[in-house]
């Protein structure tokens, strides 16, 4: 048998592991080629148009379907009343947490479409079936409502008090959570006993998630299955979370996802429309197709962040951190999304702790129901909350103290010989340099050369400042993860995962995994995602964690494809198998020059020109599935600089800088993309992006004309750079990436406004900081300062 030519080392050195490969998906996306939920369309299909909620807070007495029911193309309407006589399960919450004393917290019942009250504008009641869009939209428009309108109430500080409006009889007080983690006795003494204390009263502002494409469903009902169409996180566990709402087995549901446009977090859960629209397509025998228009995704799809808290520091009189304490308020919205209590419990002090020794940390938390949108997992779903927490805290305490901030970092940081290090909040971290990256950071961003960089701001009758932002970010765990190799007849490889590329790029790391593996040419690689029935299992895509989930999946798949290869090469080359060999895409006898490449033996497998015992497997495909691993601990500093025209109150960031740790990286082309991408968002929740309601819970800021979203031009020129130190929590070695870049800009941007506003004598400001806040904020500084 002739030896091949190997795979070249340029070929190698271009596709391996850690090699910048442009993304596989982007000639197609490019051309407008891409297929998402909207592109989807069915022979006959229907269309489906919602009739939603004008109030925040009301009693239903009567839905009145008559009048759109007579209108031209209109086929079919219904209520919540259909939905629960057809026993349809309601919307739960999955990620619960305990209450302070330890029972469980209040978890109402969310039905598909409201039945007796609505809590919230935008809040479903009904929907219509039209023959086409058009007609379903102006049906929808004829649904007359009977609703007793209640009292309102939107921030979870009002919904706290006596006599505030209540949404539920099962939450009198609107608490579903009261939330309290930490030893309250010890952290008391410590700040009793603290040479100073540093407060800070902190906004984490509700942001609208504004994805490009927004949500799409189409529906249909075949051979006694649920088929829906969908852009989603990952269809696996979709899958089976909807499969319990229609109270059917799991293989009785498939979904299906092709290109999504973004989600960050928000299209991850099951929807109230998806239940409706499935329930239609059962009934009439035909698909039906929903599309949402953005007006109509402000008040429906679920929004992120908005949390209020008091923060304390207590340090020694060396500034060493003794203690750190977190309560406040956080707003559930009005129903409970899956993950409603996560972000503002949970995770903030898994991730407040930081890159620090702090020995203590509590956190108090009410989340409470008010009458808005309900609130669920948004870029970093409270990594960068609990960051950005710590961080503020640390910079007025250096203010406060006299000490240099980078001083006080650094004499608080762990230090790479404490690794393992166990920290106060129940977690491992297993590596890191902190102090290190801290050091990068400064000298990538020209620490000493600012003094003068602030010169030439005032020159120009300008505010100038800078702000660091360390983090360290948990990862959510992989769970059990599919990652299939399949050798297909055409001769290409495809590799089947339960992770979902909303974005990222998943098909160009995950094949250079598997390049790097078993030598297969890139080029010939394919990824099979989206589709339930393709899957054994899946986590989907969210906490940063596919290329630690997939990526060792596909890993460890490939350890089986070898296994196997070692057992079917020893008969196409005549030796034993404990003499066969694979290294660079080959299987050799050992010493000899005598071999077969994987893709070779994978053709002798599918033409039949290799004989096999029965025994032998008769493939080299792989269906594997990686089991739940540790977290991973992502981490880096971000140096940001700001100028603020004190005359008009408007804030630029002019220089940004990051050096971060993500362990084994991939391809450091789409990591930098995916830093740029999320530094973004922290900009633009730090400056502009703000959600307002009126007293009556009408949404002010509905739209893009009230609603500011960070453009190309807020964007500053980026400094990057990796510094990794390999996680040992997973087979590549690799941390996360993905939502690094709001963990780093929510402080760093803040820490560099209040550094430029301290001149004037801003104590503090709150994000967003807009124009008219900033402009306010020195006003009444300067108003003091004459007093």
């Amino acid at each position: 048998m002739n030896k091949p030519t190997p795979p070249s080392d340029l070929s190698l050195m271009k596709f391996g592991i850690g090699q910048p490969v442009p993304r596989n998906e982007d000639p197609v996306l490019v051309r407008g080629e891409g297929r998402y939920t909207d592109d989807v369309n069915m022979p006959g299909q229907l269309y489906a148009a919602f009739v939603r909620s004008p109030y925040a807070h009301g009693v239903i007495n009567g839905i009145d379907l008559s009048a759109a029911l007579d209108m031209p193309g209109v086929v079919a309407g219904y209520t919540g009343a259909d939905l629960v006589a057809a026993g349809y399960d309601t919307l739960k919450c999955i990620m619960t947490q305990k209450q302070r004393d330890g029972s469980a917290m209040v978890t109402p019942a969310r039905p598909s479409l409201a039945v007796d009250k609505v809590r919230f504008v935008g809040d479903p009641v009904a929907f219509v079936v039209a023959e086409t869009a058009e007609q379903a939209r102006d049906a929808a428009e004829a649904v007359a409502l009977d609703i007793d309108v209640l009292p309102a109430v939107v921030t979870p500080e009002e919904a706290d008090k006596p006599g505030a409006p209540t949404l539920y009889d099962e939450a009198p007080g609107n608490c579903a959570l009261d939330y309290h983690f930490g030893d309250t006795e010890k952290v008391s003494a410590a700040f009793a006993s603290a040479a100073h204390v540093t407060t800070l009263d902190i906004a984490n502002n509700r942001v609208v998630v504004n994805p490009i494409e927004p949500r799409a469903a189409v529906a249909q009902f075949e051979e006694g299955r649920f088929v829906l169409h969908v852009p989603t996180q990952g269809v696996f566990g979709f899958r089976n979370n909807l499969a319990n709402v229609l109270k059917v087995d799991p293989k009785q549901v498939r979904i299906v996802t092709g290109n999504v446009g973004g989600s960050f977090g928000m299209k991850a859960s099951v929807f109230p429309e998806y239940v409706s629209l499935l329930h239609a397509a059962r009934l009439l025998g035909k698909a039906v197709k929903w599309t949402d228009q953005r007006s109509e995704s402000f008040v429906s799809d679920h929004h992120g962040r908005d949390q209020n808290v008091h923060a304390e520091l207590a340090l020694d009189a060396k500034g060493k951190f003794l203690a750190v304490r977190i309560s406040g308020h956080s707003n559930m919205g009005g129903y409970l999304s899956p993950v409603a209590p996560l972000m503002s419990t949970l995770n903030i002090h898994k991730n407040g702790v930081g890159t620090y020794t702090t020995p203590l940390f509590q956190v108090d938390t009410r989340c409470m129901f008010t009458n808005t949108v309900p609130i669920s997992a948004y870029r970093g779903a409270g990594r960068p909350e609990g960051n950005y927490f710590m961080e503020r805290l640390i910079d007025q305490a250096a203010r406060e103290m006299g000490i240099d901030p980078i001083s006080l970092r650094k004499r608080n940081q762990i230090k790479p010989s404490q690794m393992p290090y166990k920290t106060p909040v129940d977690t491992v971290y297993d590596s890191g340099d902190f102090s290190a990256l801290l050091d990068r950071a400064i000298e990538a961003a020209d620490w000493k050369g600012f003094p003068q960089r602030k010169r030439e701001s005032r020159k120009r009758g300008l505010l100038r400042g800078r702000g660091i932002g360390c983090y360290l970010e948990v990862t959510a765990p992989p769970m059990n993860e599919m990652g299939g190799i399949h050798f297909e007849a055409d001769g290409s490889v495809t590799i089947v995962t339960g992770t979902l590329d909303y974005g990222q790029g998943h098909w160009t790391p995950f094949a250079q995994v598997l390049t790097d593996k078993l030598g297969v040419p890139f080029d010939k690689i394919k990824l099979v995602q989206g589709d339930s029935d393709r899957l054994i299992a899946g986590g989907g895509t969210g906490g940063s964690k596919s290329i630690m989930a997939s990526g060792a999946a596909i890993a460890e798949a490939g350890d089986k494809v070898i296994e196997k290869g070692r057992l079917i090469a020893s008969y196409a080359l005549e030796a034993g198998v404990e003499d066969i060999e694979f290294a660079d895409g080959r299987f050799a006898i050992a010493g000899t020059d005598r071999g077969v490449d994987v893709m070779e033996l994978a053709a002798k497998l599918r033409d039949g020109s290799l004989s096999l015992p029965p025994d032998v497997p008769a493939t080299l495909d792989v269906d594997h599935v990686h089991r739940l691993s540790p977290s991973a601990y992502p981490n880096g500093c971000h140096i940001a600089e700001v100028e603020i025209d004190p005359d008009t109150g408007v804030t630029k960031v002019v220089r940004y800088s990051m050096v971060n740790d993500f362990g084994t990286v991939v391809n450091p082309l789409l990591v930098e993309g995916q830093l740029h991408g999320g530094v973004m968002q922290g900009i633009g929740q730090a400056l502009m992006e703000f959600t307002e309601y009126d007293a009556d819970g009408q949404l002010v800021t509905g739209s893009f004309m009230d609603y500011a979203m960070p453009r190309a031009d807020d964007m500053p020129e980026f400094s990057f750079e990796s510094r990794p130190t390999l996680a040992k929590t997973n087979p590549l070695g690799a941390k996360g990436c993905g939502e690094a870049g709001c963990a780093g800009a929510l402080p760093s941007v803040m820490n560099a406004i209040a550094d430029a506003l301290a001149e004037v004598g801003v104590p503090h400001m709150n994000m967003p900081a807009t124009p008219k806040r900033v402009w306010e904020a020195i006003q009444q500084a300067r108003a003091a300062s004459a007093a």
